[in-house]
């Protein structure tokens, strides 16, 4: 299993289309605050790694996959994670830190 890490932030969602945008905070807002965190966070990965690393195409996302992440309050940081792209997982580890409102 390839290891990729990545020092994320939940801005980062600003920068994406909008209407894809739209739709997932409108979905991240049925969640309790404490999943919307990790959702928030893992989706915002895999459109980094999307941006970054040319050749994958994440479609899934873990932060909990090997092991537990640290989360406190408005921030995840995960040495455990993984993703998953065409078929293949892959190590992931990353630092995000969200709003307080976790969108």
């Amino acid at each position: 299993m390839r290891a990729f890490a990545l020092a994320i932030g939940a801005t980062v969602l600003a920068a994406q289309g909008a209407a894809a945008d739209a739709r997932f905070e409108r979905s991240l807002q049925m969640l309790a605050p404490s999943e919307r965190l990790e959702q928030l966070c893992d989706y915002t990965a895999m459109v980094e790694i999307r941006k970054d690393a040319g050749n994958f195409r994440p479609d899934r996302a873990v932060a909990s996959a090997m092991a537990e992440p640290i989360v406190t309050q408005d921030n995840i940081e995960t040495k455990g994670g993984a993703f998953r792209s065409r078929g293949k997982w892959y190590a992931l580890s990353y630092s995000c830190q969200a709003s307080p409102d976790h969108l």
